[in-house]
């Protein structure tokens, strides 16, 4: 391990290194972090990061971290009162707003396992479940499922705006438009319905949607006679 410097400077911190980290991110995506770039931006020489972060693998994980806590949510927990079923689709909204918020965020939180500092936050928020009626396997695997999906939908909801930025999505006040796809689906009226039903959709529709169906079925599962 390198030694840290004991110079002039003001040392340099983990959450220091995170943080400029995630400005690098949100700048110019993934690509744009890198162990020299950070150690520019802090104006210190590159073994001095190794002192606080072993490798970039553990750097995804400290910034999945504070993107996390940065929602102002993270693992909170319900509020006073707050059904758990009500509080997991907004704990899962908060995440997916903040991630599609962020370029390539959705790609930071992918893959990436929690510090030590946070098993005690982990441990309250499986309480709230098994408090509820699962086990500690159904919780930690409700946790995983609804995160895999937020992960994935913001992931696609990113890949779709990019895709925007050259391709401009179809307006459903286009006369012309709805009248050319209307012939060209003639025979396929469902799919040509279920267009159209999509198009005056929000950009974020499908992902709560499909949330809805995730959190009603949790809800369904364990917590039916609500």
């Amino acid at each position: 391990m390198v030694s840290e410097p004991s110079g002039g400077r003001a040392p340099v911190t983990r959450g220091a290194i995170v943080d400029a980290a995630l400005a690098l991110l949100a700048e110019g995506g993934l690509e744009a972090v890198s162990f020299r770039r950070i150690a520019k931006s802090l104006g210190v020489a590159g073994p001095t990061l190794y002192w606080h972060v072993e490798n970039k693998r553990q750097l995804m994980d400290l910034m999945a971290e504070e993107l996390l806590r940065r929602t102002g949510r993270a693992y909170g927990g319900p509020a006073p009162g707050q059904p758990w079923w009500e509080w997991l689709r907004d704990d899962a909204q908060a995440m997916f707003d903040a991630l599609i918020a962020t370029r390539d965020a959705p790609r930071v939180l992918a893959g990436n396992r929690p510090s030590q500092e946070a098993f005690p936050e982990i441990e309250r928020v499986l309480r709230v479940l098994v408090d509820a009626g699962l086990t500690p396997g159904e919780a930690q695997q409700t946790l995983f499922t609804i995160g895999a999906y937020v992960i994935g939908s913001a992931t696609e909801w990113q890949a779709e705006a990019e895709r925007a930025t050259s391709q401009a999505l179809p307006d459903p006040a286009d006369e012309e438009l709805n009248a050319f796809r209307a012939r060209v689906l003639s025979e396929q009226p469902l799919l040509l319905a279920a267009i159209d039903e999509r198009l005056g959709q929000s950009d974020t529709g499908s992902f709560e949607f499909g949330l809805g169906l995730l959190v009603d079925g949790l809800r369904a599962r364990f917590a039916p006679e609500r």
